[in-house]
């Protein structure tokens, strides 16, 4: 199994990388969409993609994300946001038939994040953190905080 991990840089790459456990197993790849210092295993599997922020830009993301995956098709699509996280949904999903997994941020405590509430619809699976957001997300799977 493949796995191709979407976040933003900062708290959401804290976020993801807190199932490193679970992903190391498997072959995967890091998208992230702002260039930062990484450590030598992550500099070996990263790609970076142009930071949108809710722009046009984000139409360019659809097309980064059509030339990423397409080049390394994966199997799972796994996020907790931001921005990233939605056109490579749409592009896996709809284009690659990629399963993609969505953990709503941790700092969704009492109302969803927008990224979360595109990913609601956009997800195979979808998980949120805090019990409060149940009404937003009824189909949703609530997992608790990860920390």
């Amino acid at each position: 199994m493949k796995i191709c991990i979407v976040s933003s840089s900062g708290g959401h790459l804290t976020e993801v990388n807190m199932f490193e456990k679970f992903f190391k197993k498997y072959s995967y790849y890091y998208v992230l969409n702002y260039k930062i210092d990484l450590s030598a295993d992550m500099k070996e599997r990263t790609y970076f993609i142009s930071h949108s922020e809710r722009d046009i830009k984000f139409i360019f993301n659809l097309y980064e994300a059509y030339k990423i995956l397409s080049k390394n098709i994966p199997d799972v699509i796994f996020s907790t946001g931001a921005g990233p996280a939605v056109p490579f949904a749409l592009v896996g999903r709809f284009f690659f038939g990629c399963h993609v997994i969505f953990i709503e941020t941790l700092t969704a405590v009492e109302k969803p994040s927008l990224t979360g509430r595109l990913m609601y619809y956009l997800s195979n699976e979808f998980y949120y953190q805090w019990a409060s957001l149940v009404k937003y997300y009824p189909r949703g799977i609530y997992g608790g905080p990860l920390i």
